[in-house]
């Protein structure tokens, strides 16, 4: 199972779901990874992980709260950038903050 930066017991509270439920989930879809090299997410891709709409992305993206990078014509956000995101909206300061 892979490691979660955040105690799956605290993930679960947040969710208001079953902390069983919730491992039986990951364990479930452990072997749907997708693609595991991939750093640099679209738009729509990093907005389905985050559970938000493309509009609501772009929104974080032009007030600096999610960094992108143009690739061509194409935006990108890196992967780290998502996680580091909601690490900040789930630790105790940004607990609550409205988005």
């Amino acid at each position: 199972m892979p490691q979660h930066s955040l105690p799956l017991a605290q993930i679960a509270q947040l969710l208001d779901v079953p902390e069983d439920s919730l491992r039986a989930l990951i364990a479930a879809r452990s072997g749907d990874q997708g693609d595991t090299t991939l750093v640099g997410l679209t738009v729509a891709e990093a907005a389905r992980r985050m559970g938000v709409g493309r509009t609501t992305l772009y929104k974080y993206i032009s007030s600096g709260e999610i960094p992108s990078a143009k690739v061509g014509r194409l935006r990108r956000v890196p992967v780290e950038a998502v996680n580091d995101f909601l690490q900040r909206r789930l630790s105790p300061e940004g607990f609550g903050t409205a988005a």
